[in-house]
């Protein structure tokens, strides 16, 4: 897909390898070429074990005579931020973290693109101690910060494309092609020759992705990728990733708070509070273990006449019209109260969905409570 771009003699070669920067292959045949020569399905891409990260940073009161004292006796506080992390990634596969913010998501992130080192615990990414940051392991990953940019503000976006060509040791051919795939897939068109200031934050956002996925990394962390975006600009991001993933098998660590985000891309999810982990397994998995219930909503030619005492398994939750009712339904108990309705009176629509994630992330937060200096400590 995105040319091979490998270090030179080391690493899995991709499309690069195997497609000439003049072919007239079509994408899709590019791209399973580049997938067909990917290596090492059997390992693990990320393994951590109670990985854990500590932040100790000096207090100090505001004022002279709190600069005077902390000049005098420094006090120390640690504040934890991963405490005990076991977290395993296969190859291909999109894991979701999720957490409010605080959590601990972004400094995992961190830890394993090797920007910070852990305090404790076992990490390995790619086969490779992440904080050693060796040529051969930045090569295979990349990273997207959605509220901190890689493109440099007063060039064109095709100048940082240029750079990081350098940067990752890219011929001239594997470029061309990368970048002729990579402005096909996001539609980018002109928008590599006009300078990053003049570009809309739906626009940037493409072209930071260009850029991530530029030198075909194995592993990709996306942090908060779509945070700003429209409803379209979304749907871009989402189908990119979606089709990196897929047809590239590219690993890819997610965090996101918005849920539609985690919803179409994420099989899994890893939930993290005050930088532990509670919950790993798929979303819907997630969704039942809070809301079990099923929702419904009846709208009815005339105010219904309810059931006194209303039938096992139904309750109701809201009544936004005389006519139309809000149930919140168990599963068990669907079929049996579907066919009650009926009886309440005539039916004119009537809607059944799960629980909305957005309420399922509040009722999962409400279940952690807050903390106010989650995990610190004081020392002198």
């Amino acid at each position: 897909m995105f040319g091979s771009g490998g270090v030179r003699g080391v690493g899995p070669r991709w499309a690069g390898d195997h497609v000439p920067p003049d072919s007239n292959e079509p994408l899709e045949v590019i791209m399973m070429s580049a997938l067909s020569t990917r290596s090492h399905p059997g390992d693990v891409v990320v393994r951590c074990r109670d990985l854990t990260k500590h932040f100790r940073y000096h207090e100090q009161q505001p004022g002279l005579a709190g600069t005077v004292r902390a000049l005098l006796r420094r006090r120390h506080r640690t504040r934890v931020a991963v405490e005990g992390l076991d977290l395993d990634l296969a190859p291909g596969e999109v894991c979701g973290l999720l957490g409010r913010n605080g959590a601990g998501k972004t400094t995992t992130i961190k830890m394993l693109c090797g920007l910070i080192q852990p305090t404790a615990g076992e990490l390995s990414v790619l086969g490779e101690r992440p904080s050693r940051r060796s040529f051969t392991f930045l090569r295979q990953i990349s990273v997207i910060f959605g509220q901190k940019s890689m493109l440099w503000w007063d060039l064109p976006a095709y100048d940082s494309l240029l750079l990081h060509r350098r940067m990752y040791d890219l011929s001239r051919s594997e470029f061309d092609l990368a970048v002729g795939q990579l402005s096909e897939l996001l539609e980018l068109g002109d928008l590599l020759s006009i300078p990053v200031r003049r570009l809309s934050l739906g626009q940037r956002m493409r072209c930071e992705l260009a850029l991530a996925l530029l030198h075909s990394p194995r592993l990709l962390f996306a942090d908060e990728p779509t945070i700003g975006l429209d409803v379209l600009g979304k749907r871009v991001i989402r189908d990119f990733l979606a089709r990196v993933n897929v047809e590239l098998g590219t690993s890819i660590v997610l965090t996101s708070h918005d849920m539609d985000d985690v919803a179409a891309l994420c099989p899994r999810v890893v939930l993290i509070d005050h930088g532990t982990k509670r919950y790993d397994g798929d979303l819907t998995g997630l969704a039942r273990s809070v809301r079990p219930a099923k929702q419904m909503m009846v709208t009815f030619t005339a105010e219904p006449q309810l059931p006194d005492p209303l039938p096992p398994g139904v309750t109701v939750v809201g009544r936004p019209a005389p006519d139309v009712l809000q149930l919140d339904i168990d599963r068990e108990w669907l079929a049996e109260v579907l066919t009650a309705v009926s009886g309440w009176g005539p039916v004119v629509d009537l809607e059944v969905t799960d629980a909305d994630l957005d309420e399922v992330m509040v009722s999962v937060f409400d279940g952690f409570p807050e903390q106010r200096s989650p995990g610190e400590s004081r020392s002198a």
